[in-house]
């Protein structure tokens, strides 16, 4: 099912939304918007999909979604049809550019462009900094234009220096770079993501940069935490999550698409990631939206 491209925006005269949302007006479809989306849940719980993210939600669960990601959060009934048991979620939806090109280009603002473009995964915000935003998303629904903006780049700040969040979509599914400040590792990060549909070998890589086996190797290790070959089983995986939630493909046309071979490999590698079979992930998926 391919997500809704939802304007998020309406009002001309405000730069990006404050809003309390309660009862039926927190349910919503899978879509995607180009803004990006803060989004505390006051009350309720449920099942949210980020991606090829699927997990629970809770009240006082905060999250940060990133521009173009598809999510989509499946309420409890009691929370959207029972007016004694109405949930309630406040949302703040701004384009990643709101402070202006120029101010997230500068030294000091950088950590916030970072984190805004690793928020494509989704980050879902731990321990006590979800009340601390929780509370500066309140003052939002009362303030002025200007504190609004002002509390906005508070809380992305706080989210910077603290560092308690989760990634919720797996790396592969969201294909950014431009996090990357090394020339080498995103020439590499980059045509992985254009190539992984084709059969990709160590010694192709090496020589893309210029580098032996060996040393290569040693570097990709040493700045991603992981072997190349795992990054590329990543990235395939995700996009074949990807392809699973959105077109009609049989999962066997899915892993002959995203670059393997063999059916049987595509399935193991896709469990490893995963803990599950590709259809199972398709029809726990399909399920979920559809409910």
């Amino acid at each position: 099912m391919k997500p809704t491209l939802r304007k998020a925006i309406p009002e001309v005269e405000n730069s990006f939304v404050v809003r309390k949302d309660v009862g039926s007006n927190m349910k919503n479809n899978w879509h995607y918007h180009v803004e990006c989306e803060l989004l505390c849940i006051k009350k309720s719980s449920g099942i949210w999909l980020i991606g090829d993210y699927e997990g629970r939600f809770e009240s006082g669960d905060v999250i940060l979604i990133g521009s173009g990601t598809p999510h989509s959060y499946r309420h409890e009934d009691k929370y959207i049809k029972e007016e004694s048991e109405q949930g309630e979620a406040l949302v703040t939806l701004f384009l990643p550019e709101v402070f202006g090109e120029s101010f997230l280009n500068l030294p000091e603002s950088r950590e916030i462009k970072s984190l805004l473009e690793l928020s494509k995964r989704g980050l879902k915000m731990k321990g006590s900094m979800r009340k601390e935003i929780e509370k500066m998303m309140e003052e939002m629904q009362q303030a002025g234009k200007g504190r609004k903006l002002i509390n906005l780049l508070n809380i992305l700040q706080l989210v910077t220096e603290k560092k308690e969040y989760e990634t919720l979509a797996t790396e592969g599914y969201s294909c950014t770079t431009e996090r990357i400040n090394n020339d080498r590792l995103r020439l590499v990060i980059e045509y992985t993501y254009f190539n992984y549909h084709k059969q990709i070998t160590i010694e192709e890589i090496a020589s893309l940069v210029n580098m032996s086996i060996h040393s290569f190797c040693r570097f990709f290790k040493e700045k991603t935490k992981k072997t190349y070959m795992q990054f590329l089983m990543e990235v395939r995986i995700g996009q074949a999550c990807k392809l699973l939630i959105e077109d009609d493909k049989h999962s066997a046309e899915v892993g002959y698409t995203c670059g393997y071979n063999s059916i049987s490999h595509f399935n193991h590698q896709f469990k490893i990631i995963k803990n599950k079979s590709p259809l199972e992930f398709k029809r726990n998926y399909m399920n979920l939206l559809n409910a």
